[in-house]
């Protein structure tokens, strides 16, 4: 029931992504970042010091300076250490305590990647960052209509959170090589469902490399 120790595999590379049915085309002026629960819980079922979390880390580091870079305005998720029964509700028949039952050093940020200044740090509830959140009412209120995803699980969060950016007329851009999750084959499937369902897929070299 409870989130199984991860393996590491090959994050998959820009020339293995599927194809965009979306032409959309990111533009920092109207685009956010999403940082998705890089927490250190959630990243201790990996192998510690695998390729895979290096990576991650290291690309989704990069996509933070492009953020500082052109004034893109920064959001994290994390779930609260805090979650009554009722809060957590069917999570627990999901996936048993999670968070809770761990030390509450669990809750933060991974270090490398820590929230800066002036970044926003969401309480995370369910799969989606939209639900029991603000960040709608914060991307209108920035004029932000295109929605930058990275962090894990790729087949869980970061992929719900993307459906449901589409179903609010936000674009979203699922960055493959900054996201991770159980297996290669979930992870692609992840990247499959968005690329052809309800987004872009893009590589960290395609959004960090960008002069304007």
């Amino acid at each position: 029931m409870a989130i199984p120790a991860i393996g590491s595999y090959p994050l998959p590379t820009p020339d293995s992504f599927p194809k965009n049915k979306a032409s959309w085309t990111l533009q920092p002026a109207r685009a956010a970042l999403l940082v998705h629960d890089m927490q250190q819980y959630f990243l201790r079922f990996y192998e510690p010091d695998s390729a895979l979390l290096k990576t991650l880390i290291g690309n989704i580091a990069a996509l933070k300076r492009w953020a500082a870079r052109h004034g893109v305005p920064v959001f994290y998720t994390a779930q609260p250490h805090q979650q009554p029964a009722g809060d957590r509700a069917l999570l627990n028949d999901m996936w048993g305590p999670g968070l809770p039952a761990a030390d509450a050093a669990q809750q933060a940020i991974v270090p490398e990647i820590a929230p800066s200044a002036g970044d926003v740090v969401l309480d995370k509830w369910r799969y989606s960052a939209f639900q029991r959140s603000d960040l709608a009412e914060r991307l209108k209120a920035q004029q932000r209509d295109q929605l930058v995803i990275v962090g894990v699980y790729a087949h869980i969060g970061c992929m719900i959170t993307a459906v449901e950016a589409f179903m609010k007329d936000v674009q979203p851009f699922l960055v493959g090589d900054a996201v991770a999750d159980f297996s290669e084959a979930e992870h692609r499937m992840a990247l499959q469902y968005v690329a052809t369902r309800a987004g872009v897929v893009l590589a960290t070299q395609d959004i960090a490399s960008t002069a304007n």
